[in-house]
């Protein structure tokens, strides 16, 4: 046989590479513009909901607005324990059920309505408990569920299609549900405040919001059953179950340690300082946005050069982008006068001095991910959890205490301290699983909290007037463009996977 393969003639061999390099190269083009459009799609959905934040503060006290997204960050909490991220198990099955991908998804798509029905079970049991502890009415209660089970569909089908390298009909989904949700919420405020309806604001913000979403994710959910015809199967069960449970932890773990700031004031201080430091959490959104997209589109070349065992390619490029993001952190800090005085005005002034922990925060948190990313490229999972939770416990003690001693404002900072231990933590584990240094930890660290004090010593500039502030990030934003324009250039062109986009050493 080795002998017969010898003889097939270079004509052939060479054709069958070009035939292999066309469809690799068709490949690519479809999976970055599904990957594309589904990033489009998630800078629509934040990116809209940052362009009305300007009248939501304004036709909302600041107590209604923290109110509002007290509420959010329970049903973000609520989707993440109670669907079992089954719908994450859709990353692996494409390639162990490509023939019957459809299939599957519905049937886990069953077991993970299942599942929220037995917690809705739990939670009408205990209905005054849960209540008082979310700080949920009735309306609040019953539409939080309805939410939960519509929404995974959408969840379910945005990863399907990601997949599956399919993105027109999943952003369509995503868009249609969005768009009309937002501009029903408007109209509803504003005619409850018409009308002189201001105790109803909050309920009204709800129910033009959630309703068109929840109409859309039910037609999702028949549009899912209808391709996939198989309700219950206990084979793929079992396959979800196993890949999706050891995920919670780590999955409710950072989704507490994103929210439990905006619930822990709201209980221990109150609505009104809830608002403000939600009215901080929006800015921090665009740098949150930014780090993710890039991320999406690095990870890949990341996992490639560990494959090829290239990772001291890693490094330079690595260091590139943390200044890059360091200093957008410092520019959205210098800026914060005229960006709260933009999306909430006067009331929302205190937000200004939340933005610098909270930009290092979302900054450290990003910085983490060169480790955790590691981890998972070796399934080793458990240790990823394992950090996430421990840093989140830690979080919450810092939180309870800091928040009665020192004031809401020191959330923000234990938050930002949370995710310094979390990046070394996650750095030690990754050398104890791969025994090699990728990132220098101490680097990555010293990097960190060098545009963390950079950021809060910043809030010193606020005295100053703003055209001397801008006079400033001009300056340095010129330099910093001199400094790393080669770099940030070749870091772009790498990510795109071109030709002739070695960063310089």
């Amino acid at each position: 046989m080795r002998g017969e393969i010898e003889k097939i003639p270079d004509s052939i061999v060479e054709q069958a590479r070009k035939n292999s390099s066309v469809k690799g190269a068709s490949l690519n083009k479809m999976a970055f513009t599904s990957g594309f459009f589904y990033i489009l799609a998630q800078f629509c959905v934040r990116g809209l909901t940052f362009v009305v934040t300007p009248f939501y503060s304004r036709m909302l006290s600041t107590a209604q607005l923290g109110d509002i997204r007290v509420y959010e960050s329970w049903l973000i909490i609520a989707y993440t324990l109670m669907s079992l991220c089954l719908w994450r198990s859709e990353d692996v099955a494409k390639i162990d059920f490509r023939d019957r991908f459809n299939e599957y998804t519905s049937s886990i798509h069953t077991l993970s309505y299942l599942a929220i029905a037995g917690f809705f079970g739990l939670a009408l049991i205990f209905k005054g408990p849960f209540q008082d502890f979310t700080s949920m009415d009735d309306l609040m209660f019953y539409m939080c569920f309805l939410y939960v089970f519509t929404y995974t569909s959408m969840l379910f089908l945005q990863r399907r299609d990601k997949q599956m390298l399919r993105y027109k009909f999943s952003t369509m989904a995503t868009m249609l549900t969005i768009v009309p949700g937002t501009a029903l919420s408007l109209w509803l405020i504003y005619r409850g405040r018409k009308l002189g309806l201001v105790d109803t604001l909050v309920h009204r913000r709800i129910i033009g919001y959630y309703v068109p979403q929840i109409i859309g994710g039910a037609i999702i959910a028949v549009v899912i059953y209808v391709q996939g015809k198989k309700f219950v199967s206990l084979k793929y069960w079992k396959y979800a179950l196993v890949y999706s449970l050891p995920l919670i932890p780590e999955a409710l773990s950072i989704q507490i340690m994103n929210q439990s700031d905006k619930i822990m004031i709201q209980k221990l201080v109150g609505s009104g300082p809830t608002g403000i430091f939600a009215m901080a959490t929006t800015i921090s959104f665009i740098i949150w946005i930014l780090e993710d997209s890039v991320w999406n589109a690095w990870i890949p070349w990341l996992y490639e050069k560990i494959s090829r065992k290239e990772t001291k390619d890693v490094v330079k490029p690595w260091t590139t982008v943390m200044h890059i993001f360091g200093l957008i952190s410092w520019a959205l800090v210098v800026l914060a006068p005229e960006e709260i005085l933009i999306l909430g005005g006067k009331k929302y002034h205190a937000a200004i001095y939340l933005l610098a922990p909270m930009l290092s925060g979302t900054l450290f948190r990003f910085f983490s991910y060169s480790y955790s990313a590691v981890e998972n490229y070796y399934k080793k999972t458990q240790y990823v959890a394992a950090g996430t939770i421990g840093t989140m416990i830690l979080n919450v003690i810092l939180n309870y205490v800091c928040i009665l001693n020192f004031g809401y404002m020191a959330a923000a900072y234990t938050t930002a301290a949370s995710y310094v231990v979390l990046l070394i933590v996650q750095g030690i584990l990754e050398y104890k699983i791969t025994g090699q240094v990728i990132v220098p930890l101490h680097k990555t660290v010293l990097i960190a909290l060098m545009y963390g004090a950079i950021n809060v010593a910043s809030i010193s500039l606020y005295a100053l007037p703003w055209f001397v502030r801008w006079g400033i990030l001009s300056v340095v934003g010129i330099i910093a463009f001199v400094v790393l324009r080669k770099e940030f250039f070749a870091v772009l062109k790498m990510i795109r996977g071109k030709k002739g986009s070695k960063v310089e050493q």
